[in-house]
């Protein structure tokens, strides 16, 4: 099994006027950003390293997975040392997380998440942390009226953003 047909490339940015990748990297781990960076297919990475490594005798062909990094540069640049991450840039920097409750025990569910993942969470300086509860509630024999008045009443009352009962 090689690279090519278990994963993807992944380029620090594209070049459109050399009409490549830049920083593309294949056949190794890699720390993945959500604001930066591209995942590039990997025939596509592949054409690019054939093309450069022909150009280019510095530039080794592409190795298959699990047998080092390669950094490819084009024809007439200079080759640029990998960037070493700092420690800032490969901490994670999001969490999310999705729980089932108990419908008999929701609050001391929602208590134990609160202390024990939230707390440690929101503790942390200039964080930004959003809690949503969803609840989705099937009734085979259909809702009461009484039932229905309630519910919908009070979910307005609580500020919810989103609430309904649905007919079939």
């Amino acid at each position: 099994m090689t690279w090519e047909n278990d994963s993807f490339a992944y380029a620090d940015s594209f070049d459109e006027t050399a009409g490549r990748y830049r920083g593309l990297r294949y056949g190794q781990n890699v720390s993945v950003t959500l604001s930066d960076g591209l995942l590039v297919r990997s025939e596509v990475a592949r054409r690019q390293a054939e093309v450069e490594a022909a150009s280019s005798t510095a530039n080794p062909p592409i190795p298959a997975a699990g047998s080092g990094s390669t950094t490819t540069t084009a024809p007439g640049q200079t080759p640029q040392p990998p960037a070493v991450p700092t420690a800032e840039s490969t901490k994670p920097k999001r969490f999310h997380g999705s729980v089932t409750l108990d419908s008999n025990r929701v609050g001391r569910d929602a208590g134990r998440i609160a202390d024990e993942v939230i707390s440690h969470i929101s503790g942390l300086v200039g964080v930004t942390v959003k809690v949503t509860l969803d609840i989705e509630a099937e009734i085979p024999n259909g809702a009461p009226d009484n039932v229905v008045r309630t519910v919908t009443e009070n979910s307005r009352t609580l500020k919810f953003t989103d609430q309904g009962f649905e007919k079939e």
